[in-house]
């Protein structure tokens, strides 16, 4: 029993260190300069490339901030729209055939998908600018925030309606005082969710954006073509910032509380 328990310790802790070492390496990386073969160390470290970011007037910082706002808004947007249709999807007598439209956005890659997309896009003036790329990436989130909650509305949910609405209650007070405290945790979920898909979108941004609006992940990409591995390195480590404070506020408050 000891024996096995060690072992699975020593597969936990190299898997810990499987995940751990990239971040090391890219925070690493974006305080290195100077680094040429065959030195096996960057030459220098400094804070250069940080001030870059905060007091040299790079354009690091107005892209981090984009794709916050699209980001935030395409979860936001998401999450709601999503929690409402899946209802009415869950209780149609055309369920499956309407959540079978669902997934027709994740048939194609998000390139093909855009290009599909970017004539009516153009038409209606949306290529170039936020507004076009946020709803671009609602086409793809909403339907994934649908599929998310259309499980949750099952038979359980459905009897505690009816015994609201049985007393006395109205449709609006079952949501707010039956219905939503049940769905709080899961709608957290899906809005993490849907915050990760919009943030770390790469081909409907690329294509619906023109190339106008810098996402960080567009800077990323960037970097990584000019091969400034330095730049990018920063530009990863705020990518990843995001993600770990979800994750921190998905175990501290999410988990703990289902305990």
């Amino acid at each position: 029993m000891s024996t096995t328990f060690k072992k699975r310790n020593i597969l936990l802790w190299l898997l810990a260190i499987s995940f751990i070492t990239p971040i090391i390496t890219l925070f690493f990386l974006s305080f290195s300069k100077n680094w040429r073969f065959p030195a096996i160390l960057p030459q220098q470290f400094t804070f250069e490339n940080w001030s870059y970011l905060f007091f040299s007037g790079g354009n690091i910082a107005p892209s981090f901030l984009i794709s916050l706002v699209i980001a935030l808004s395409v979860a936001l947007f998401a999450t709601l729209l999503g929690f409402i249709t899946s209802k009415y999807i869950a209780y149609h007598k055309y369920r499956k055939k309407l959540l079978m439209l669902t997934y027709f956005p994740f048939a194609l890659s998000p390139v093909i998908f855009a290009l599909c997309l970017k004539y009516y896009f153009i038409k209606m003036s949306l290529t170039g600018n936020v507004q076009g790329i946020i709803l671009a990436q609602l086409i793809i989130a909403f339907p994934y925030s649908v599929i998310f909650f259309t499980g949750f509305w099952n038979q359980r949910i459905k009897q505690y309606e009816d015994l609201v609405s049985t007393l006395g209650g109205t449709t609006s007070y079952a949501f707010r005082k039956i219905v939503m405290p049940i769905a709080k945790s899961l709608i957290l979920v899906c809005f993490f969710q849907c915050f990760l898909i919009s943030w770390f979108e790469f081909g409907l941004t690329s294509i619906i954006g023109y190339g106008k609006v810098e996402t960080l992940t567009i800077k990323v990409y960037q970097f990584i073509t000019e091969a400034n591995i330095f730049y990018a390195a920063l530009s990863c480590c705020l990518l990843i910032l995001p993600p770990v404070i979800l994750l921190w506020f998905n175990k501290k408050f999410i988990i703990q509380q289902a305990k």
